[in-house]
């Protein structure tokens, strides 16, 4: 296994911050690490991701909302982020209706 840089570490850390069924934007991560102008580095990070299972990078999308890139390719991208969004509205129900 390759050497994860401490640039990857920080992008990993925010990225595993981002709540399940939901999104945010490469420059978003970008930002939070400290340098919103490295959204292209932070794609570049996201795609070398060795734990893609704990670290959520499918849901990190282009500013403009369209899908982005996956390492695993952009179909299972979209298939993950439609199943966890119909999860999330499951427990929203379930919370509004108690």
């Amino acid at each position: 296994m390759k050497k994860i840089t401490p640039f990857q570490k920080k992008v990993y850390r925010i990225v595993s911050t981002i709540p399940r069924g939901e999104v945010r934007s490469y420059k978003w991560v970008a930002s939070k690490i400290g340098n919103s102008k490295a959204s292209r580095a932070v794609g570049q990070a996201l795609k070398r991701n060795p734990y893609t299972i704990t670290i959520p990078c499918h849901r990190v999308v282009k500013s403009d909302g369209s899908i982005g890139g996956y390492s695993r390719g952009v179909k299972l991208k979209k298939k993950i982020l439609k199943k966890e969004s119909r999860k999330k509205l499951k427990v929203i129900r379930r919370s509004l209706s108690t």
